[in-house]
């Protein structure tokens, strides 16, 4: 054979074991011509492809399309958010002075009723004597300011029918005052207290000295003394208030003239209705709970929702010590009698259908001639962990962190203390994240360097797949060979981020139950941490940057998993259009710190030749 025609053998050899016959090559310059089916078929393995004219021209229009659609669906979502995204005004606190009789509420007239107890050398009545006939029209109520509180007292019976906190805002720009208690056509939410008297047909109508009380710049201290009197018992109801503290402390004096010996039991009461808890605003996600709570030392913390109190599927229960609470998102209300006294909790419902959360203490027997004092604590106030440590064992808990309480509670220590150095929450969240995520930084770079390598190496395994996809079990011993020579735990990514998970959800929970971040400024437009970003860019941003991480990550083999994908940023975003803009503060600081550290690792993995060295060896 003649030299010539030998090297032309083995020319076209060669060219066959790498895919391209003669004819193949000469049509390179024609991508887009069907003459040949080699040109068709090498079209999708081309570096550049050359698309007509108008398929430019197409993409073109649409996009301009788009555009101003996303600009329309933003601006509607913004003005939506101000009509309907606003919280409901409170009415005005209740008059002090007397009214006519057809514009007065209809009085409270439920009794106290305490059901029967546990213990069975219990030998008082189980009801609370109800409303006196003396109660009319005409009774004014009793008006007290703090510095923290401004309450309402009906003196019949002596419950506090209105709370208010002055250092807490309705609404941001507001300046109406928080309401925790009120009793109008918004909401029924009032705290009661009352004492059984042996005897006692009704409950007692008490005088004041004044109708308004005021705690003065140079007083620490404010006792408002409701006297009233009981078949011979002299009963005075005393509220004493502190400056700068939500817990008011209840006692009852009595002194008893007669001849014989009476029995007393003091009781308190919270009584609400159904309606939605005004703090916890418009959001989506995990709601805060709204419900009584119960401890004792069996059991510190026990949540039992309304639809459990209306049922009666509460226990009651003789306890030591113990406090009963009302909790909605950032505030609650609670009684804590004495620690060292035995008191019976109960659940029920009055006449008005309200939830009752309550207490009554154990019975006091007080010989003639002689005093006795029976007395509780009523908070009703934050949820602020230093001031509930303050009233009772174990009210702290109602800051409810969660399952994952254990996690959070180290998280909110270091967030308040890092708060306490630079002065705002919103920046404190920040540094709280960068802390968070140096702590996670070998799990995250673990991870990222597993999917960098994945990314690098992922022709090499479409290759595999390809060649052995009819086989899947061939293809499966493959693939375990090619991770074993590479290096690679294909669960690499997700076991890291998997641990760092319960790390996320109590940050999620810590940040949504502090109340620390209500109506706390951040910068710019962000004045409120607690509710969402006003013109929702805070969640844009999130949303692009988990775009930009997707871009970092290797994609996914199968087609539908990888349009999925695709869609994951456009869903996060509109979850977290109505999210706190403290939590959506801290996942677009994460995600910011998160791509640095995957660009950083994908490029250092992508320029090592080591990676890839044993798959291009076997080829």
């Amino acid at each position: 054979m003649p030299r010539e025609a030998l090297t032309e053998a083995a020319r076209a050899s060669k060219q066959r074991q790498h895919g391209h016959s003669a004819t193949e090559r000469r049509l390179d310059g024609l991508p887009g011509r069907l003459s040949s089916p080699f040109t068709w078929q090498r079209i999708p393995f081309q570096r550049h492809v050359h698309y007509p004219p108008g398929r430019t021209l197409m993409d073109v229009k649409r996009l301009l399309l788009l555009i101003p659609l996303a600009v329309l669906a933003y601006l509607l979502v913004v003005q939506w958010n101000q009509d309907y995204g606003q919280v409901a005004p409170e009415p005005d606190a209740p008059a002090i002075t007397a009214r006519e009789a057809d514009e007065q509420e209809a009085p409270d007239d439920d009794d106290l009723a305490v059901p029967a107890t546990p213990r069975a050398e219990q030998e008082m009545d189980g009801d609370m004597p109800a409303e006196s006939e003396q109660s009319d029209s005409s009774r004014d109520l009793i008006a007290v300011e703090t510095d923290v509180l401004d309450v309402r007292i009906d003196p019949q019976g002596g419950d506090i029918v209105y709370a208010a906190l002055p250092q807490h805002r309705m609404a941001l720009g507001s300046d109406r005052p928080y309401v925790l208690l009120s009793d109008n056509e918004t909401r029924s939410y009032v705290a009661r207290s009352g004492l059984q008297v042996d005897g006692n047909a009704g409950r007692i109508g008490f005088t004041a000295e004044d109708t308004r009380y005021r705690l003065t710049d140079d007083e620490g201290r404010l006792d408002v003394d409701l006297r009233g009197e009981v078949n011979g018992v002299e009963v005075i109801k005393r509220f004493t208030f502190e400056r700068g503290s939500y817990a008011v402390e209840v006692n009852y004096f009595l002194a008893n003239n007669g001849e014989e010996p009476v029995t007393a039991r003091f009781i308190g009461q919270l009584a609400r209705d159904n309606s939605p808890d005004p703090s916890s605003g418009v959001s989506m996600g995990m709601k805060s709970y709204l419900g009584a709570a119960y401890s004792s030392p069996e059991d510190r913390y026990q949540k039992v929702d309304f639809d459990d109190v209306q049922s009666g599927k509460f226990n009651n229960r003789d306890v030591q010590g113990g406090w009963v609470a009302i909790i909605q998102h950032y505030f609650v209300s609670a009684w804590a009698p004495p620690q060292n006294q035995q008191n019976l909790q109960y659940a029920t419902t009055d006449s008005r259908d309200r939830n009752v959360a309550a207490f009554a203490g154990p019975v006091t027997t007080v010989s003639a001639d002689s005093e006795a004092r029976l007395g509780a604590t009523l908070y009703m106030g934050p949820k602020v962990q230093s001031y509930l440590e303050e009233v009772a064992p174990n009210l702290r808990l109602t800051v409810d962190f969660g399952w994952l309480w254990f996690i959070a509670n180290p998280l909110f220590w270091l967030l308040d203390h890092i708060q306490d150095i630079i002065g705002n929450w919103g920046w404190s969240i920040v540094v709280l994240t960068v802390l968070v995520k140096l702590a996670m930084w070998p799990l995250s770079a673990k991870a990222y360097k597993s999917m960098a390598r994945m990314r690098k190496l992922g022709p090499e395994m479409q290759r595999l797949k390809e060649q052995y996809g009819d086989d899947r079990q061939k293809m499966s011993q493959e693939m375990m060979k090619f991770y074993q020579k590479e290096k690679i735990n294909p669960l690499g990514g997700c076991l890291p981020i998997l641990v760092q998970m319960p790390v996320f959800i109590a940050l999620y929970w810590m940040l949504l139950e502090s109340v620390e971040l209500r109506h706390a400024p951040f910068m710019f437009w962000i004045q409120d941490l607690s509710m969402k970003d006003p013109y929702f860019i805070l969640p844009i941003l999130m949303g692009a940057s988990m775009f930009v991480q997707q871009l970092l990550n290797p994609t996914p083999p199968d087609p539908m998993q990888a349009k999925i994908m695709k869609m994951l940023p456009i869903v996060f975003t509109f979850f977290f259009l109505w999210f706190p803009a403290g939590l959506v503060i801290y996942w677009v600081v994460n995600n910011v710190i998160s791509i640095a550290q995957q660009y950083v690792i994908t490029r250092k993995i992508e320029n090592d030749p080591s990676v890839g060295k044993a798959a291009k060896s076997k080829r």
